[in-house]
């Protein structure tokens, strides 16, 4: 059984007729990397606000480790918005250290951090510098280290790459999983879908406030996988499989002097089977599974959700 850090139990907010949140009920593991998805004013930025205890419920309930969430809980917690805000007249130094005491760690231990991280990026340089002296860019590299210096026991990203070039993109990426396997929870809202596909363990989708998917990555990829196989394949007689029942599209391959196949089979046909087939035909040169991406299932659940979607 998964050690669960914080659960939403039936979270409802509601703004007079309109309800940002819905019903929401969520495990988030320990430890995870969970991915916050949905479309635009879906309830993410809702639900975060919830949890820093910046908005309060209109029913259910929130718990962390177990007991309901309360103010003194904000210093176990760091929250990077997606839209920034620094002190602009302020050198990152002061900004740091301020922040840094906000959350309740002793002037000498604050000081410590901030120079170990603005080490770690290869920053030192700017600790004198004012943050309105300072690429967006930068600004953001330094907000991100602020948010690190109390060691929370849960952060929470929203579009933490925004304004990153691929580099520091990188290294904040890299951050973000030592975090993690330090012990840190994650969740980590963003639009980028191949940021969740390489980093995430768990995810959450919410559509219209509602939570419509959650779990682990890999057992939604499970669900809606769609019994597709890849195959690359060499051989005169390769064409043949545009005959079958199973045969779906060719794709380009790797190598020119090879075609790949498409190929579909439903769960009560053995895939050993197909493949001995297509070794009949051809010079098989790999064969795996197509696992959708979580940009398919992404689009597929949200448009499932909606009540205009015609199955």
């Amino acid at each position: 059984m998964e050690d669960i850090i914080l659960s939403a139990h039936s979270l409802t907010k509601v703004y007079g007729d309109y309800k940002a949140l819905d019903n929401l009920t969520v495990d988030i593991p320990r430890g995870s990397l969970f991915g916050l998805l949905g479309p635009n004013g879906a309830g993410k930025t809702t639900f975060i606000r919830l949890i820093n205890q910046i908005l309060i419920p209109t029913s259910g309930h929130i718990t962390l480790n177990g007991a309901h969430i309360t103010r003194e809980d904000i210093t176990r917690i760091g929250y990077m918005p997606e839209e920034r805000g620094l002190y602009k007249n302020l050198t990152v130094m002061d900004q740091a250290m301020y922040l840094a005491r906000l959350k309740g760690l002793p002037a000498q231990t604050a000081k410590e951090r901030i120079r170990k991280w603005l080490s770690k990026f290869e920053i030192e340089n700017w600790a004198g510098k004012k943050i309105q002296e300072l690429s967006k860019g930068m600004a953001q590299k330094v907000q991100f280290i602020i948010n690190l210096l109390h060691e929370p026991e849960l952060m929470i990203l929203d579009e933490p790459f925004s304004g990153f070039d691929p580099i520091n993109a990188e290294l904040i990426r890299a951050s973000i999983e030592e975090m993690c396997a330090a012990g840190t929870t994650v969740i980590f809202s963003t639009h980028r879908m191949e940021s969740v596909e390489q980093m995430c363990s768990h995810m959450l989708l919410i559509n219209k406030g509602r939570g419509i998917l959650q779990g682990k990555i890999s057992d939604i990829k499970e669900r809606y996988k769609e019994g597709i196989y890849r195959v690359e394949i060499d051989g005169e007689n390769i064409g043949e499989v545009e005959k079958w029942s199973e045969f779906v599209s060719w794709e380009e391959a790797k190598s020119t002097a090879r075609k790949a196949a498409l190929m579909r089979i439903d769960e009560q046909s053995n895939p050993n089977a197909l493949l001995l087939r297509l070794s009949a035909v051809g010079q098989i040169r790999s064969f795996a599974e197509v696992m959708p991406s979580i940009n398919d299932i992404f689009i597929k659940a949200v448009g499932e959700s909606n009540p205009s979607h015609n199955v």
